[in-house]
Order: C-alpha cells, then structure tokens, then sequence
C-alpha cells in the first residue's frame, strides 16, 4: 500500500513533508506507514486520496 503512496509522490514531485503540511497527515504516521508499523485509517487514506484525485482503492489494489 505504502508503494502506491510513494509512486503518487514521485510523480507528484511532493515529499512527505510537504503533503503532510497540506493535507494534516501527520509525518509519523506517513513514517510508520512507510516502515510497516501503521495502516492509515480510512479517513487518513480518503484524504490523500483525495489529495492526489485517486480512489482509496487505489492504495488497496496491490493488497488484493
């Protein structure tokens, strides 16, 4: 799930810092997201999804 965020990223040109600043998603729980220690909770995902114009699905789709 954490891959699909970081290609949104890279495409994005955005660090995590910055789409942690717009969007109220807390660094850490972008970093523990990235390390495996934290699934964010579906509000979390709707508002990156949102933020990027994905679907929350598409953070899903490689957990099928």
């Amino acid at each position: 799930m954490y891959e699909r965020f970081l290609s949104l990223l890279n495409a994005s040109g955005k660090t995590s810092y910055q789409v942690s600043k717009d969007t109220g998603v807390s660094t850490a729980t972008l970093s523990n997201w990235k390390q495996g220690n934290y699934r964010p909770k579906t509000d979390k995902l709707k508002t990156l999804a949102d933020y990027f114009g994905v679907t929350v699905d598409y953070f899903l789709e490689d957990e099928a």
